[in-house]
């Protein structure tokens, strides 16, 4: 199976700090990461590859170049091939310009890689949540797609998907080609490899500028290929924490609680 994984380099959300007086993000000496639910999708490619060993996983990314840490983490970790997508006039590109630009990458990377059986997504990227770039890419390709990811397994002709559901866990077949994205499973990605991590320092990662794509709509990437665009953004206010109620039974916490309430007048 060709198996293509979409990630994004992110920045760490943990380390990241609010100036106090300007109330916005202070991204300086954070570091950036490989988007947690992007290494889900390696992961689940992975796993696919270790019961079909003649299985071969792409990444690519879009970014500036030092995202190119992020795929060699990649490749440190499962992946045999990675391509950057990268260009000034793909900057500021909304989920929807993003996932255009993408489509247009994949069927360039197709073009050295050969046609792919699946593309695999995280869910969503934490510095976004906006969950919309696999599903749009999907759209783009004119694939079926499964959302929701935990687990997805190689059978003929196309993948059984194991789901995430409101109501429980579900088992979809799906044909290939398609586009699944993953949420977090119940394990943990892999770890890179001590050789492998050695050999994704050496590697030389393409880099797929503007030019790369000649026959791309510029009016439908960057900025001016936007529908969307930040009109406002702010910290939220920090609210007072609550009351802990904790007498040594729960009749006995009922009866505080109840004298909590009457004497603030809510009952």
């Amino acid at each position: 199976m060709n198996i293509l994984v979409c990630v994004k380099q992110v920045p760490d959300t943990t380390e990241i700090k609010i100036d106090p007086v300007k109330h916005t993000l202070i991204r300086d000496g954070v570091p950036s990461i490989v988007n947690p639910f992007d290494a889900y999708a390696l992961e689940a490619a992975a796993r696919i590859k270790d019961k079909s060993p003649d299985s071969k996983i792409v990444v690519l990314s879009m970014g500036p170049e030092q995202a190119k840490n992020a795929l060699k983490e990649c490749l440190a970790i499962a992946a045999d091939k990675a391509y950057l997508v990268s260009g000034r006039a793909f900057g500021g590109s909304d989920t929807l310009a993003t996932s255009y630009i993408l489509y247009n990458a994949i069927k360039k990377v197709e073009e050295l890689e050969g046609k792919f059986d699946a593309v695999f997504c995280g869910k969503q990227a934490i510095d976004g949540d906006t969950a919309q770039v696999g599903p749009e890419i999907a759209e783009h390709l004119g694939y079926p797609q499964v959302t929701y990811a935990l687990e997805a397994e190689e059978v003929e002709k196309g993948l059984v998907v194991l789901k995430e559901g409101e109501e429980g866990n579900m088992r979809i077949g799906i044909d290939c080609p398609c586009v699944v994205t993953f949420t977090k499973p119940s394990f943990d990605p892999r770890y890179p490899t001590i050789k492998r991590k050695l050999a994704a320092n050496r590697a030389v990662i393409p880099t797929l500028g503007e030019d790369a794509f000649p026959e791309i709509d510029t009016t439908r990437i960057g900025l001016k290929g936007s529908p969307t665009h930040v009109k406002k953004s702010f910290v939220p206010e920090k609210k007072s924490g609550g009351t802990l109620i904790q007498e040594e039974t729960g009749e006995a916490s009922a009866v505080k609680l109840a004298a909590l309430l009457s004497e603030a007048h809510v009952i």
